[in-house]
């Protein structure tokens, strides 16, 4: 019950703060930004084959060599991480939007999606970085290793899907990075008010 000489005691507790409902919407806009780069990233990343006729020397046959994400252990952990990211970024938005009806933020689910969103980050980050060292070896070669060029062997449709995949992620890891930076103040927050 509120006092006669505090009744504005009574309002603190009903009505919400403006700024824990800003703190969601910024929640799940940042959640849905995340969904959407790994979504299409995980498009592109499944969508990228290409197969090519290589002439036999010496013959006149032709041998098919495909080229899939499958092929790729990186691209496989790449798809991987960005499903979870996508799977993880739906429930959570899904969460935060039940949070803004309820008016209420718990701060172990506040720690949780905290300590979750700094998981994601490092598991993203790490298959971007595996991702990417697959891709400038294609891409460039490696010729201690006797590796040749793959984008000399015309492949150009696959560099492009999975480049741009590749590209779409590391956006998607720099919204985790806000996401993980935004939860830990809203933590912060949620603890000091």
């Amino acid at each position: 019950m509120a006092s006669l000489d505090n009744p504005a005691s009574e309002l603190k507790n009903v009505t919400p703060r403006p700024s824990r409902v800003i703190y969601f919407r910024i929640d799940i806009a940042l959640r849905i930004l995340l969904f959407v780069f790994s979504f299409v990233a995980i498009l592109l990343i499944v969508t990228s084959k290409q197969t090519n006729l290589f002439p036999v020397p010496g013959t006149t046959f032709s041998v098919k060599i495909p080229a899939k994400f499958t092929y790729f252990p990186a691209f496989i952990y790449l798809f991987v991480a960005l499903l979870v990211a996508c799977l993880y970024s739906f429930i959570t938005a899904l969460t935060s939007l039940s949070a803004i009806r309820k008016l209420a933020y718990r701060k172990r689910l506040l720690l949780l999606i905290a300590f979750l969103d700094t998981l994601m980050l490092g598991v993203v980050a790490s298959a971007i970085g595996a991702a990417l060292a697959v891709a400038y070896i294609g891409l460039k070669g490696n010729s201690h290793a006797g590796w040749n060029k793959v984008a000399n062997a015309g492949y150009d449709k696959f560099i492009k899907h999975t480049a741009t995949a590749i590209a779409l992620s590391i956006f998607a890891v720099t919204d985790l990075v806000t996401l993980t930076m935004h939860s830990t103040y809203t933590l912060y927050k949620g603890v000091h008010d």
